[in-house]
């Protein structure tokens, strides 16, 4: 198979597997080593290890967490909320070990695009990139106008349009001053973050044992009473119950949506080989301890018939969190559970104008847009990508206007099953990779990274993402939702 273009890509005749296997072929043949800078004018490898794994972590923690969860145990109840996130968690791990042994082979910017289009078919990685490309630009607003949201919890007084113009100049300039500078700005975002989640799973522990002001010892109180599952809909018996944790599972997969960025940076990492599956072998360990942690935690303290729930804010008041921490008679913490809200969209806008960058320029190396997305600046800046996913942050200023907010949200409705389509792809993009393996008799375990389970967990996640994106908006069909 040829390892550098993409064409051809659904000939996976893996020739000379002892070349295919050598690194070293693989490097010279990608145009790149690892472990060094590129000269100027290229993507430089200037995102350290602390970086990656600063990078990894902040895609996994986000506002789906602080604040998103809180809509999910209203729909699904304490256990369905936790059985939606564990389940989801199974499938964003399938899908990150099946892309950390591709990264690790490949580690090229563009990443599991370019895989779809090498291993799968062109025009699937040509559709893929540029819809996931739009998913990014879109959302870009949408992160920097729930920056003008939350900032609304201390003052009223300035208008929003003043915070999205500080914001978007924030974020840019950040991604102007090139990757080491977005790679730091991660690595202090993602610290905030991992303390916040980490403090308050342990804060909860402590409420729920009774340690509170008030030494109210909940317990397990509200799986008993309002119970362990809603009913969706009011939907009676267990057709409303597993309706009530599907529409958790599909809720999920939107909070889990990020993790993989981290795959983006393999192309600006030094050694890239080890770093980045480093940064994805943790995965399901962040998995376990921040969401699974925090969604046990949140459904321990707080009743999913709380009035609460229904507020359906963007800021700290509608967090499941800062909810069990008032009903517990603390009334510092908000504040600062708002602050971290705060840097959680800040991190996000910041991503999303990094992913969207690189992403131009990864379909423009593969010949599928136009060739100025893959000119860099001296310092590695795809300054013609960086500058039209910036453009797009613009469109925040519609949601100063009521009837402008309402097209804005049709523009986002369009690209919010994108990530899930972006994981689909990956994973069958590694299914055929396994198997062109297989076919040409190459051995997995000589390779710096192997993914476990295999081709198994693929399969499952594969299958588990088709029947999300099929399924996806099902509540409009039930009763009333006309």
């Amino acid at each position: 198979m040829d390892l550098v273009s993409p064409e051809k890509t659904q000939d996976l005749d893996l020739e000379k597997p002892n070349t295919f296997l050598d690194q070293k072929v693989i490097d010279a043949s990608l145009g790149e080593s690892p472990s060094c800078n590129e000269p100027d004018g290229q993507m430089q490898r200037r995102l350290k290890a602390r970086h990656v794994s600063m990078i990894a972590i902040g895609g996994t923690i986000g506002t789906g967490l602080f604040v998103g969860s809180g809509e999910a145990l209203l729909k699904g109840g304490p256990v369905g909320l936790l059985l939606g996130y564990s389940v989801m968690g199974t499938v964003v791990y399938s899908m990150m070990v099946a892309l950390g042994e591709m990264v690790t082979m490949f580690p090229v910017t563009g990443a599991f695009i370019h895989y779809t289009t090498r291993f799968v078919d062109p025009a699937l990685g040509f559709a893929v990139g540029w819809n996931y490309w739009y998913s990014f630009a879109v959302t870009l607003p949408t992160e920097i106008t729930a920056a003008g949201i939350v900032i609304k919890y201390w003052t009223q007084s300035v208008n929003v349009a003043v915070w999205i113009t500080i914001f978007l100049v924030a974020t840019t300039t950040v991604n102007f001053f090139g990757v080491k500078w977005y790679g730091e700005a991660e690595f202090f975002c993602s610290a905030i973050k991992v303390a916040a989640i980490v403090g308050l799973i342990i804060l909860g522990i402590v409420l729920d044992l009774g340690g509170g002001p008030n030494h109210d010892r909940i317990g397990f109180r509200y799986w008993i009473s309002p119970g362990a599952f809603n009913q969706l809909n009011e939907i009676p018996g267990s057709t409303g119950r597993f309706l009530a944790f599907w529409s958790v599972l599909v809720q999920a997969a939107f909070s889990y949506q990020g993790t993989e960025i981290v795959a983006l940076a393999a192309g600006e990492a030094e050694n890239p080989r080890r770093n980045v599956p480093k940064a994805i072998n943790k995965v399901f360990y962040r998995i376990l301890i921040f969401y699974i942690g925090g969604m046990t935690v949140v459904g321990l303290l707080v009743p999913y018939t709380s009035p609460q729930l229904l507020g359906g804010s963007s800021d700290a008041t509608s967090s499941p969190f800062v909810i069990a921490i008032k009903s517990a008679g603390i009334s510092a913490l908000p504040d600062i559970v708002n602050v971290v809200i705060l840097t959680a969209v800040f991190s996000a806008a910041n991503s999303d104008l990094y992913a969207g960058s690189r992403i131009l320029f990864g379909l423009s190396s593969d010949r599928m847009a136009p060739r100025i997305f893959s000119h860099c600046t001296a310092k590695g800046i795809p300054v013609a990508g960086l500058g039209l996913t910036a453009m797009f942050g613009l469109l925040a200023y519609m949601n100063v206007d009521t009837s402008g907010g309402t097209v804005f949200e049709w523009f986002s409705n369009i690209s919010s099953i994108t990530g899930l389509v972006t994981w689909w792809s990956i994973l069958l993009a590694y299914i055929r990779f396994f198997h062109g393996l297989r076919y040409n008799g190459m051995d997995r375990n000589t390779f710096a990274y192997r993914a476990p389970y295999q081709p198994w967990l693929s399969y499952f996640g594969f299958t588990m993402i088709t029947l999300i994106i099929i399924f996806n908006g099902f509540e409009v069909f039930l009763s009333g939702k006309w």
